[in-house]
């Protein structure tokens, strides 16, 4: 009982899928490179002594690192998306159980993207296995430029979401699970409306059946 109450008020800061990014990130970071992390921590007490220039050294120092961050691409050579993280606890003869599901979405922004249901007991273990999972689970999307092929209907149990193509600048008129499913595929132009049923899982599923049924359009011969 004790362990399940202190893995609570830690787990409850986690709520949001940008929170479980920032998380997931700073633990990928905190691996590959231990020793850089070790003298940056170091460098922020030198300046209280030195003048202006440590000052200078100091911002110099800190520029490089947010950018790694705004990346789109990651080391792998993917865009790697959290659509919705569910808190699922069990109440069992010895206490509750808490367990936590991530629904992760992967692409390489050239028309391949794949999506992954993680389930573990901590946050970051449920992403790692939902990206596992939605990398081996990968489809080729048919696409005409920056858009899709036609416009289809994309249906998963009670959720159905209808996909059209759009003219360039249009940008990605979407809601955030069919967004990450666009971002990932390579789509920057297109529009979609959610129908019926909003589940985050079903949408996802939604649209990969509209996706992976896009035909190939040839051009005619004039």
């Amino acid at each position: 009982m004790k362990d399940n109450k202190k893995v609570d008020e830690k787990d409850l800061k986690v709520k949001t899928p940008a929170q479980a990014e920032l998380l997931l990130s700073e633990e990928q970071e905190a691996v590959a490179a231990p020793a850089e992390t070790a003298e940056v921590a170091a460098t922020p007490a030198a300046p209280a002594t030195g003048g202006q220039r440590g000052g200078n050294n100091k911002r110099r120092s800190s520029r490089p690192a947010p950018a790694k961050r705004t990346a789109g691409l990651t080391d792998s050579g993917y865009i790697e998306k959290v659509v919705s993280i569910n808190r699922v606890s069990k109440t069992n003869k010895g206490g509750t159980r808490i367990s936590f599901s991530a629904l992760v979405v992967i692409g390489d922004a050239k028309g391949k993207v794949g999506y992954g249901l993680g389930k573990a007991a901590e946050v970051a273990a449920a992403i790692k296995k939902g990206l596992n999972q939605a990398k081996k689970q990968m489809i080729v999307v048919n696409r005409r430029g920056t858009t899709i092929t036609h416009e289809i209907l994309g249906s998963c149990g009670a959720s159905q979401v209808l996909l059209k193509p759009a003219s360039e600048g249009t940008g990605v008129i979407a809601s955030g699970a069919v967004r990450a499913v666009c971002d990932g595929a390579g789509i920057t132009n297109i529009l979609t409306k959610c129908h019926r049923s909003n589940n985050p899982i079903n949408i996802v599923k939604a649209t990969f059946d509209g996706l992976s049924r896009l035909k190939v359009l040839k051009d005619k011969e004039v």
